[in-house]
C-alpha cells in the first residue's frame, strides 16, 4: 500500500509518499518563511494563496521523485484536516479530496498533532509504546501519554501562548527575524548566563500545564529598564529567555514521566530542534535511566511524511465502503482537540 500525504496546516506546503513495505519513497517541502518574515509571523491569507500556487506542482514533483504514477500507484490520499489555519486547511483538504475522488481512492483526514506525536515511528529505530510525548511548536505545547495508536491522554498543555509563539514574539522584541526560535538560540550563545534570571512559570506548583505569557512580559520589562539596548544586552536577554524556556520544558517533562510511569519521552514539533533542549533532556533523563527520542530534523517541523504515515495506519482500520458517502465533502477543523479524535 502506498499513501500520498499532503500537509497545508500553516506556512509550509508539503507532500510525501509512504509505502507500507519500503518506507518513505519521497518527501518534498516548500517553506513560506521568506513570504511571512517581513510581518514577523504568519499572515493567514498570504499562506492560503501560496498553498494554492505551490501544492499542485509540489505533488507532481513528489510523484516524479518516487517514480510513481498517481492513478496506478497511489492507494489513498491523506491530508491534514486540522487543527490549523482555516484557509490553509481548506486548500489542502479541497485538493486532496478532489484528487482522491479523481482516481477512485479513499481520502483520509488526519489530525495534525496526532501526526506529530507518531512521527518518530517513521524512523528505523522507533520508541515502544507507551511513551510520553512533548509536542512543542509554534501553535501547540502539549504533554501527552501515548498508549498506542489512537489512544492518547493529555497530561498538560499551555494555558496561554504556545512555546513557539513565545519564541517568535520575544525575537520580535529583540529585533530578530522570523522565525524566532533559531535566531534566539544563535544569539543566546553569545549571552552571559549570570546577568539576568527569568521565571520558570508554573514549575513551583503541582500539575503539568504550561504558561509562557509571563516570560514575554518579563522580557519586555527587562528591555524597558535598560537605558539603551546594545548587542550584548540583546544576547544576555536571549540567553536568559532560552534558559527559562528549556528549564521549564525539562522540569515538566520529567514530572510527566514520573507521574505517568512511562520510561520514554518523545520530543516532537519545531521547538524540539532546539539544541540546548535536546542536550539537557538527554543528560537529565540518562541519569534517571530514562530514554528520549527525537524525530529527524526534517520530521520535527510540519511535514507530509508524518501525514502519510498516519494515513497508512488509518487505512488499515477503515472499510473501503465507508468512503461511499460524502466523498466530495470538504470539512476541516481549525480547532480540534486530541481528545475528540
Amino acid at each position: 500500500m502506498r499513501v500520498l500525504g499532503i500537509e497545508t496546516s500553516c506556512d509550509e506546503t508539503a507532500a510525501a509518499i509512504l509505502c507500507e513495505k519500503k518506507g518513505l519513497l519521497a518527501n518534498q517541502l516548500y517553506s513560506q518563511i521568506e513570504l511571512h518574515s517581513p510581518y514577523g509571523g504568519v499572515v493567514p491569507e498570504l499562506a492560503s494563496r501560496d498553498h494554492i500556487r505551490k501544492l499542485s506542482p509540489l505533488v507532481k514533483e513528489t510523484l516524479h521523485s518516487a517514480g510513481l504514477q498517481l492513478k496506478q500507484d497511489i492507494d489513498a490520499v491523506a491530508y491534514t484536516s486540522g487543527p490549523g489555519l482555516m484557509g490553509a486547511l481548506m486548500v489542502g483538504a479541497g485538493f486532496a479530496r478532489s484528487l482522491a475522488w479523481s482516481i477512485g481512492k479513499p481520502a483520509i483526514a488526519v489530525h495534525h498533532m496526532e501526526a506529530h506525536l507518531l512521527a518518530p515511528l517513521i524512523e528505523n529505530i522507533a520508541p515502544q509504546f507507551p511513551y510520553v510525548a512533548l509536542l512543542v511548536s509554534g501553535g501547540h505545547t502539549l504533554l501527552v501519554k501515548i498508549e498506542s495508536v489512537g489512544k492518547y491522554k493529555i497530561l498538560g498543555e499551555s494555558i496561554d501562548d504556545a512555546v513557539g509563539e513565545a519564541f517568535d514574539k520575544t525575537a520580535q522584541m529583540l529585533g530578530l527575524p522570523y522565525p524566532g526560535g533559531p535566531e534566539i538560540a544563535r544569539l543566546a550563545l553569545e549571552g552571559n548566563p549570570q546577568r539576568f534570571s527569568f521565571p520558570r512559570p508554573m514549575t513551583d506548583r503541582p500539575g503539568l500545564d504550561f504558561s509562557f505569557s509571563g516570560i514575554k512580559t518579563h522580557v519586555l520589562n527587562t528591555l524597558k529598564e535598560l537605558s539603551s539596548v546594545d548587542d550584548q544586552d540583546r544576547a544576555d536577554v536571549a540567553r536568559a529567555f532560552e534558559d527559562a524556556i528549556v528549564d521549564t520544558l525539562r522540569i515538566k517533562s520529567l514530572r510527566a514521566l514520573e507521574q505517568s510511569g512511562a520510561r520514554t519521552l518523545v520530543v516532537a514539533g519545531g521547538v524540539g530542534a532546539n539544541k540546548k533542549l535536546r542536550e539537557q533532556l538527554k543528560e537529565k533523563l540518562a541519569k534517571k535511566g530514562l530514554e528520549v527520542f527525537y524525530p529527524a530534523p526534517e520530521y520535527c517541523t510540519d511535514n507530509a511524511a508524518m501525514v502519510a504515515q498516519l494515513g497508512l495506519l488509518r487505512l488499515d482500520q477503515l472499510d473501503s465502503h465507508n468512503f461511499a458517502d460524502d466523498k466530495l465533502a470538504i470539512n476541516v477543523r481549525p480547532r480540534w482537540s486530541l481528545e475528540n479524535l
